[in-house]
């Protein structure tokens, strides 16, 4: 009975661990058929059915499940060795990650720049959107890591705190009847502009809510902390911002009686995932986590 190889025993990985054949096919650099045909030789070579084809999607038989952990041990253990024999090795192929709208404003691009020059022969795909979808989609296996605000609650990731973000309240100078009032108060009489539920700012701002004892009048929602910070340039409403950028964008800084928590930031990435990817890639991104740039004129 042949092995099985490394490359089969990968190919299975990703196809157990993604939502479909296609995004496994993709995390690995193969067409679909290629990925079915590296499991259906390792099926052939354990003389067992690892996935339940019947169905409308591929399924994980009760062989598959007791092979899992046990493949994850290999690869992991082939990622360790790689690491050991060259730790400076330099990475190749893709690299697709997500970030949030305020690491895109901030300090994305010296980290991608740095990327780049350490290692030319990686193709790097930043994704942005809110915590919440990209949590799902690196669950899902389409991206390789994440930095998102908050722990992940999921079973399947894992969290590892890379940075903070501080922010203030702030409107624009001139609000009518607004000089002289706090945070909760402006809160009754103007819209709150802020981003959408689904962000990780959401649970500063209810904890915020929860401590003042207050509640929001109105919102505006939207997934842009540029088009947010436009917005309270004109006048649109109250919100808060990095604290930095209120005085860079000549906002007036708003009382409350308690401050707003800073929102701690995670590298975030799927159990079981040891590729020199990752391993390499984590402590870059700890480096570079700074909410204090601005993407704005001082």
């Amino acid at each position: 009975m042949p092995m099985p190889s490394i490359k089969q025993l990968e190919a299975f990985w990703w196809a157990a661990t993604c939502t479909t054949f296609a995004t496994a096919a993709e995390r690995v650099h193969l067409s679909v058929s290629s990925l079915s045909k590296r499991i259906s030789e390792l099926e052939a070579s354990l003389g067992h059915q690892l996935f339940d084809r019947s169905g409308h999607r591929a399924v994980l038989t009760e062989e598959g499940q007791r092979l899992l952990p046990s493949a994850l041990g290999v690869l992991n253990a082939m990622a360790a060795l790689s690491q050991t024999l060259d730790a400076n090795v330099a990475l190749t192929g893709r690299c697709r990650f997500g970030v949030g709208d305020l690491s895109a404003l901030t300090w994305l691009p010296h980290f991608v720049a740095t990327a780049r020059r350490a290692h030319p022969q990686l193709e790097m795909e930043p994704y942005v959107d809110v915590g919440g979808v990209l949590e799902r989609r690196l669950a899902d296996g389409e991206l390789d890591f994440a930095v998102i605000a908050g722990r992940s609650s999921r079973s399947e990731l894992l969290s590892q705190p890379v940075g903070s973000a501080h922010f203030s309240w702030a409107t624009a100078h001139g609000l009518p009847g607004s000089d002289e009032l706090d945070a909760a108060e402006l809160l009754q009489r103007f819209p709150l502009v802020t981003l959408p539920q689904s962000a990780g700012t959401t649970r500063l701002l209810d904890e915020w809510l929860l401590e003042n004892q207050t509640s929001v009048h109105e919102r505006i929602f939207c997934n842009s902390w540029g088009a947010v910070a436009g917005m309270l340039r004109l006048g649109v409403g109250v919100g808060f911002l990095p604290t930095h950028w209120v005085k860079a964008l000549n906002l007036r800084c708003v009382h409350s009686q308690t401050p707003l928590i800073p929102l701690h930031y995670t590298f975030q990435w799927r159990r079981g995932d040891a590729r020199s990817l990752i391993a390499t890639l984590h402590p870059l991104v700890q480096d570079y986590v700074d909410f204090r740039h601005h993407p704005f004129n001082a």
